[in-house]
Order: structure tokens, then C-alpha cells, then sequence
């Protein structure tokens, strides 16, 4: 499926397009590559996009003090991901974003989704809708940290995205639940 029509069906989830509003909003992607292991964002860099996958797997994360790995997102095909605060705020990016697999994605400025939201109303409901659907995962997550114990934890994350168990790394699930590589193989 190419990248165009991946992007098209995942918008059309959520709000229509005309062909000609859709084909200028792609107008302002750019297409990128990475291979596994590489860095889209570090720690201090100026963000100033985000990234639509159309393959591969990527990550969100931070290394504290201790030199710990925290993982806040997975972004799979058809996810977004980026340094929100850094890229919404005008700061230095607080978090990495990385490839676990090989990746394709589509990079959108945040002038241009600025501009197409003003432009094309249905854009702007979208990334409103997609803004708070992420708000209420983050939510989800923090309430589960603070109820749940590891296991609970890592039985829902396979349970609400079972395809991560055969791409992501057990030591970067454990890092995700907030366990290490040893407590994990312990519960399963």
C-alpha cells in the first residue's frame, strides 16, 4: 500500500477529505526512512515535526540520572509520535525518539499542520480528536502505574497490542512497564 493511501485510510477513520484537500495536505509531508537503531530526536534538540509511521516501530524515551531507560510510547504503522511538549512549546526536547525496527514515516512540520488546520476544517477536528485520544491513553497508563502491578500491567499492554510481543525487544517492554529485563521473565 503506498504511503499516500496508508495516510488517507487512517484519516478517513476520522473525518472526509475531498481528493483535492486530501492530495494538498500530503503535498506537505516529506518522506523519510530510518533504519533500526537510529535517532530521530535527542535530548536537546530543536522538534520541530512529527512523524506518521507507515512501517516499523518506534520509540519515545528517556534516560534518567541512573542512566535508566523510561519508554513512554511505542508508535507502530499508523501512529504518530514526536517530542510533543518541544514541539509545541518552542523547548529544547526532554525525551529521544528512536527506531526499534527499520521505519518509514512521514514528516509533518508543525507550521504546516498549523496552516492546514486553519485551512481545512476537518484537519483541525482530527488532530484536535487525536490530541485527546492521546491525552486519554497517557491517562489510562498513569492510573494503571499507580493500581497495577507488573504483571497486571504487562497482561494489558499485550492484550491492547498484542503485535508488540513479536517486534519490540522483552528488555524494551520491561523498560516500557517500568520493571527490569529479570522481573519480567519472572512473570512469564
Amino acid at each position: 500500500m503506498s504511503s499516500q493511501d496508508i495516510l488517507k485510510n487512517h484519516l478517513t477513520k476520522t473525518i472526509e477529505l475531498t481528493d483535492v484537500e486530501f492530495d494538498y495536505f500530503y503535498s506537505h509531508f516529506k518522506p523519510l526512512s530510518f533504519r533500526k537503531g537510529q535517532t530521530i530526536i535527542n535530548v536537546g534538540d530543536r522538534v520541530d515535526c512529527e512523524y506518521f509511521v507507515l512501517d516499523g516501530c518506534l520509540k519515545t524515551f528517556y534516560i534518567n540520572d541512573d542512566q535508566k531507560m523510561f519508554i513512554l510510547q511505542f508508535a507502530m504503522e499508523t501512529w504518530w509520535a514526536s517530542d510533543y511538549n518541544a514541539l509545541y512549546n518552542g523547548e529544547a526536547a526532554t525525551v529521544n525518539l528512536d527506531c526499534v525496527t527499520d521505519a518509514r514515516v512521514l514528516c509533518l512540520s508543525s507550521e504546516d499542520r498549523e496552516k492546514m488546520c486553519k485551512e481545512i476544517y476537518p484537519l483541525e477536528y482530527f488532530f484536535r480528536w487525536r490530541s485527546n485520544r492521546g491525552y486519554v491513553a497517557s491517562q489510562k497508563r498513569l492510573l494503571s502505574f499507580m493500581n497495577n502491578d507488573a504483571k497486571t500491567r504487562y497482561e494489558e499492554l499485550l492484550a491492547m497490542y498484542p503485535q508488540l510481543y513479536n517486534i519490540v525487544p522483552k528488555q524494551l517492554i520491561a523498560a516500557y512497564l517500568g520493571v527490569s529485563r529479570e522481573t519480567l521473565s519472572r512473570l512469564y
